[in-house]
């Protein structure tokens, strides 16, 4: 059977992975929100000409524009991971950069159902403090909460 990634290991994957992530979303986020800001200051001039109304308006939409790229780039850090993980590959660019690969507890490739319930895991994972993200370090498979939930292992290729 291969060897189980560690904490270490998985945590330097993520960080390869979050700044190819953060780059195609500074596509996205960037540019919808810089709209919606220059807008705003525009209008931040004469704020003393606008009614409560108006104002409350446009911190609305601004709120509105974020929360909305806010959820658009959550699902699509989901859907990278959830199609790289069951792609042949088994890994995203950056567990494929360190040799890491996710499988089944039997050493099998996981499908887009189990890497989807996978990923969508790791939001508990983040919600408790990351301690489901920590618990890598101290499990015996080296698993987190979202694998342990998933039924899935890290593992040197």
């Amino acid at each position: 059977m291969k060897e189980n990634a560690g904490f270490w290991l998985r945590f330097v994957a993520y960080i390869i992975d979050y700044v190819l992530i953060w780059a195609v979303q500074a596509f996205i986020a960037i540019p919808i929100l810089g709209m919606i800001g220059i807008s705003f200051a525009s209008k931040a001039g004469d704020m003393s000409a606008m009614n409560e109304g108006e104002i409350v308006g446009m911190v609305a939409a601004f709120m509105a524009a974020a929360a909305a790229t806010a959820l658009l780039t959550t699902i699509l850090v989901v859907l990278y991971f959830t199609l790289m993980e069951s792609s042949k590959y088994q890994a995203t660019v950056g567990k494929l950069a360190l040799g890491l690969i996710v499988t089944d507890e039997n050493g099998n490739k996981i499908d887009m159902v189990k890497a989807l319930i996978r990923n969508l895991s790791k939001i508990i994972s983040s919600m408790i403090l990351m301690i489901g993200y920590i618990m890598v370090g101290f499990t015996e498979k080296k698993q987190g909460l979202h694998d342990i939930i998933a039924k899935t292992l890290v593992v040197k290729k």
